[in-house]
This record gives C-alpha cells, structure tokens and sequence, in this order.
C-alpha cells in the first residue's frame, strides 16, 4: 500500500522509499524515513495535497509525491 490510499485519521509505518535522486532526497529532508510513523491529518477535496503528521510537525505533500512511499 502506498501513503495516498492511507484515509484521513490513519496512521501507518514507512516500509519503503521509492523514486529516485531528487524526489527521494527531499522525501527523506522533510524527515519521511524507513520505520517513521505517519499519521494522515488532511486531504485536500481533490485529494492533493495531503497534510501529515510527521514526527510531531505538520507537513503537506503532493499526491505524486506521497505515491512513492510504501507503508503498512
């Protein structure tokens, strides 16, 4: 499963890190790493952006973005 099936008040565990160079890199910099517990707080009415709850702080991120995130 990936983050952007995760629905709204879900929380799930980051299992991996897909992508590549760039995307990967600012994935991991907004602090989305393997294990990291993630809780949906938000979805935008056309589903993009979502807004996270990332280790204690709010974070928005685009729904391609959140695509390549696999979680349990």
């Amino acid at each position: 499963m990936t983050l952007n099936e995760v629905p709204v008040g879900g929380v799930c565990v980051v299992t991996k890190l897909n992508g590549e160079g760039k995307l990967r890199r600012r994935i991991m910099d907004m602090g989305i790493t393997k294990g990291v517990e993630i809780k949906v707080v938000k979805i935008a009415p056309l589903g993009d952006p979502m807004e996270l709850n990332v280790r204690g702080y709010e974070l928005s991120i685009r729904k391609n973005e959140a695509e390549s995130i696999e979680v349990r």
